[in-house]
């Protein structure tokens, strides 16, 4: 019998250097320790050899203080896979690391599958001029000031990661694990993507543009209001009773009074937006086929079946068993539903 010839493990290259957001780094290099032992747990080997490369010998310093002690440095890194590239002020504001930097990536570019940047650590890649007129993105309290130092680059201010060639961008800190997620799907296939996901507890791919803004918290930036704190509420009871008289009780006032407040905060009807806040979350577990429909009613707050149906057909002009059928993703064999 032909035996298949083993696959080497790629091996991603993590970029280190003094006043990098530690979690640019970590975030992603969790995704793929996880894939690997996801992988080991079926008997395979490590898909991935990861590597941590310092600007210089020694111990580098997060932004937050963290300690980080690299594998190898710029002057002895073996070949890469992928590389990834962190943000932080460090590069972001530094001349003399962001052009060694940005002179090595350009020297390893040409023998380097895939270049990917974290936030602000585009500020590392685009001088080299190797994303010049590709689709790009970044922290997006940044793309404006990364649009006028570069602007042979089409940043998109509204993307969580984008993908034009080689090269891989992702918006601000904690979108560098969706970047993750989605070079491991590409590696693995998506059941090994979305394990990893269920493993750190996030969204294997968020709705939205740069969603690290959920609804809630837009609506809490947007409000400066005590009564924006609500939003926040909301999504963590969806369960529970949000009628008028109950959410007008936690801010000690009348149901009238609360209802002309929220309208002015929110624009809409407490009742209208705690009914787009369930449909939302009911959306969202369906997209996953892990997730009990016949339940789905009572976990967003519905009092049946049938009102969630027919609130949901309104909401969406489909069924939720519709909805299910069309867009869920598929169940990684092995993995427990609620």
């Amino acid at each position: 019998m032909t035996r298949t010839p083993h696959r080497p493990a790629r091996r991603i290259g993590f970029l280190l250097f003094d006043g990098m957001m530690a979690l640019d780094l970590v975030g992603p290099m969790e995704a793929f320790a996880i894939a690997n032992t996801e992988h080991s747990r079926t008997g395979g080997r490590p898909c991935y050899e990861l590597i941590v490369i310092g600007l210089r010998r020694g111990d580098s310093t997060a932004v937050s203080g963290l300690v980080l002690k690299p594998h190898a440095t710029l002057s002895d890194c073996p070949p890469l896979d992928t590389l990834l590239i962190p943000g932080g002020e460090g590069l972001r504001e530094n001349a003399a690391t962001a052009a060694q930097v940005t002179r090595w990536i350009k020297q390893r570019a040409p023998t380097t599958r895939r270049i990917a940047a974290v936030c602000t650590g585009i500020y590392g890649l685009a001088p080299t001029g190797l994303i010049d007129g590709r689709r790009v993105t970044t922290h997006w309290r940044y793309a404006g000031s990364l649009s006028q130092r570069f602007p042979a680059l089409r940043v998109e201010t509204d993307a969580i990661h984008a993908k034009d060639g080689k090269f891989y961008t992702s918006a601000g800190i904690t979108a560098g694990i969706d970047l993750a997620l989605a070079l491991i799907e590409e590696d693995l296939g998506h059941a090994a993507a979305l394990q990893v996901a269920r493993e750190l507890v996030v969204y294997m791919k968020r709705d939205g543009g740069q969603g690290q803004y959920s609804q809630p918290l837009q609506q809490q930036v947007a409000i400066t209001d005590r009564i924006g704190e609500l939003a926040t509420y909301i999504d963590a009871h969806l369960a529970g009773d949000l009628s008028v008289e109950s959410l007008a009780a936690r801010h000690h006032l009348s149901s009238r009074q609360f209802n002309r407040r929220f309208r002015a905060a929110f624009h809409v009807s407490p009742a209208a937006y705690v009914r787009a806040m369930r449909l939302d979350r009911a959306r969202q577990w369906l997209d996953d086929e892990r997730c009990n429909v016949s339940r789905l009613a009572s976990m967003v707050g519905f009092a049946s079946d049938d009102a969630f149906r027919r609130a949901f057909e309104q909401h969406f002009g489909v069924s939720p068993h519709d909805y299910r059928r069309r867009f869920a993703h598929r169940k990684p064999v092995g993995t427990p539903g609620p």
